[in-house]
Order: structure tokens, then C-alpha cells, then sequence
């Protein structure tokens, strides 16, 4: 099997300037803000968690239950994770279909049907069914996960609302498109399409800070 690429701030760079050179709307994103950061995370179980949390909520909600439950668990390992009861997880921001996501996959890598190290190895496509076999990873938190976790080139993020408002906001449009839609705009950013999204997230992100 070949080697899996992966992304570092070099290639991150080079491939902003070429999505520059062939897309103006992006072009303006580093000419007013400059490269977006690399956004990358330790591919792991507390990582995996953290993504889960952030389903549908602010960062900062997320990053708060995140919080929590490490101050609970100390480090957050699966073992950790199902001593703790819904009484204890719901304490720590949890609600009740996100503690049930979260010891699934517990369990999946205590019994080694799931396998961090096996993904990190896997072609996008592959790691990704993988990840959705777990009860609560679903694209999005999939491709989430390969991109800022395994830094993988070429992945868009299914249904992220923010990178759709960037490209509604960037381009002019009169309504963000919706998730198909934008994953049929993004064709034209292969095969660096993280690195697409990272250049919305900087735009989205820069924008809202003013």
C-alpha cells in the first residue's frame, strides 16, 4: 500500500497559492488575511471525543464539556470514560446522545474493533467508512477527524455551515449553498481541498473577530 500523504504548514502554503492562482475568490482570502493556520490535532481517542462534542454546538460549548470531562478523567482514555456514570458525564456538559457516542466508541477501541493506528494507515475512503461504523461519527465528524487529525489533502468537510456562510459571504451570493451543493463547488478545489476549507475557516474566523 502507498504511502498516505499528509499535510504540514510547507504544503499548506504552497497549496494556498495554488488555489490562489486558479480561484480569485480564495485569492482575496490570503491577500486580505494571509495563510490560514494548520489547525492540526493529535490523532487520538481525547481528539476523536473532542470533534464528537462538537457536533452541532460553538467551539466554545464544546471546548468547555472537553474541559470538564478531562478534569474528571485526568487523561481521557476509553477506560476513563465508561467508569464514569450519565449522572457524572451529564456534569460535564454531556447530553444524553453524545454520552452514548462516546462509550461506543469506548468500547470499540477497548475491544479492537476499532483501531487508531490501523486508520492513521487506511486511504481516505477506507478510514472514513471506518470511522462511521462507530454510533455517532457521521460524515462530518469523519471528515473532521481525517482532516485535521490525520491531515489528509483532500478532504472536504460534509455539512460544515460555517465554510458554506465563508463561501456565501466570499463569493456574494444571496443564500449560503447547501451541503450537496457546496460539495459540488469544491470538485474544483482537488486535490487540495483541506486546504480550501482552511482558507473559509481563516475568512469565517478573521470576519467574525473584527
Amino acid at each position: 500500500m502507498p504511502p498516505v500523504e499528509s499535510v504540514n504548514e510547507k504544503s499548506l502554503q504552497d497549496a494556498c497559492r495554488e488555489l490562489a492562482a486558479i480561484d480569485p475568490d480564495l485569492g482575496r482570502i490570503v491577500a486580505t488575511y494571509g495563510f490560514p493556520p494548520l489547525w492540526d490535532r493529535e490523532p487520538t481517542f481525547a481528539t476523536l471525543v473532542h470533534i464528537i462534542l462538537e457536533q452541532q454546538v460553538s467551539l466554545a460549548s464544546a471546548l468547555a464539556a472537553f474541559n470538564k470531562l478531562r478534569e474528571r478523567t485526568g487523561e481521557i482514555r476509553p477506560e476513563r470514560v465508561l467508569e464514569l456514570t450519565d449522572d457524572e458525564l451529564r456534569s460535564c456538559y454531556f447530553s444524553r446522545q453524545k454520552s452514548g457516542y462516546v462509550r461506543e466508541l469506548s468500547k470499540a477501541v477497548i475491544d479492537g474493533s476499532f483501531d487508531f493506528e490501523a486508520i492513521s494507515k487506511m486511504p481516505d475512503h477506507v478510514a472514513k467508512a471506518e470511522l462511521k461504523r462507530i454510533k455517532g461519527i457521521g460524515d462530518w465528524t469523519a471528515d473532521i477527524y481525517l482532516l485535521m487529525a490525520l491531515l489528509r489533502p483532500d478532504v472536504m468537510p460534509k455539512g460544515d455551515l460555517a465554510l458554506h456562510v465563508a463561501y456565501k459571504n466570499l463569493t456574494g451570493l444571496d443564500r449560503a449553498p447547501n451541503s450537496d451543493e457546496f460539495q459540488e463547488i469544491a470538485e474544483r478545489w482537488r486535490p487540495h481541498r483541506a486546504s480550501a476549507a482552511r482558507m473559509l475557516w481563516h475568512l469565517y474566523l478573521s470576519e467574525r473577530s473584527r
